[in-house]
């Protein structure tokens, strides 16, 4: 028997046909082990890395048009990673990381499913403080600002990945916490900018948020 239902979903974004195997829907739990309740991951949360959101989806659609040449690239709470895997299609360099126990297998699965190269990942808490990532020049990431006491712990995170020339992108859709890690970013040494979709991308969508951008230069 199947540990959890699944579906499959084609996303057309531009010129590119993403397959993405997804959970049913977010009524699905699976945690017969009881790894993830030791990780602190609850049941109702559980389910939640296996959809693809409007914010993923939206910063999907920002990486098939971003300046990736000569970039490392990091994405922070990847959940099923279809930012991810349009950079792989675009053969970025490419590094995933999440939480979540089940995330490295969807995103294997989909990479396959995608016919892609593999891509690195690492499951990672943001307490982790030897992830033996290295830095990169992008860090990526969408509604990552969904508790207001994580938000020193994503900064700190993004801080110990980031070049000293580093650009970050947080798709966020309104939890109302992103003034508070504007600041923290600002503490950090980058400059701070906001905007809300414009009229193409919102053709996409019903995404409301804001695309949250920082740049540090030397």
């Amino acid at each position: 028997m199947s540990k959890f239902r699944v579906r499959y979903q084609t996303f057309e974004i531009d010129d590119l046909d993403i397959h993405v195997r997804s959970l049913r829907d977010n009524q699905q739990f699976f945690d017969q082990d009881k790894i993830a309740e030791s990780l602190g991951i609850s049941s109702a949360q559980w389910p939640i890395f296996g959809i693809v959101w409007a914010s993923g989806e939206v910063l999907a659609r920002l990486m098939a048009r971003q300046d990736i040449v000569g970039k490392r690239i990091l994405e922070v709470g990847c959940g099923l990673g279809l930012a991810s895997l349009v950079l792989n299609e675009r053969s970025a360099d490419i590094t995933a990381t999440d939480y979540h126990p089940e995330v490295e297998a969807f995103l294997k699965i989909n990479v396959s499913l995608n016919s892609g190269d593999e891509i690195p990942f690492k499951q990672s808490d943001w307490h982790d403080l030897d992830t033996g990532l290295g830095k990169f020049d992008l860090v990526i990431g969408s509604d990552l600002l969904y508790e207001v006491e994580h938000i020193e712990l994503l900064s700190q995170f993004i801080e110990l990945h980031a070049k000293s020339e580093c650009e970050v992108i947080v798709v966020d859709p309104g939890r109302g916490n992103h003034a508070k890690f504007s600041k923290a970013m600002v503490k950090l040494g980058f400059e701070h900018s906001q905007r809300k979709l414009d009229q193409e991308e919102q053709s996409h969508t019903d995404f409301k948020g804001r695309i949250l951008s920082y740049i540090r230069k030397l």
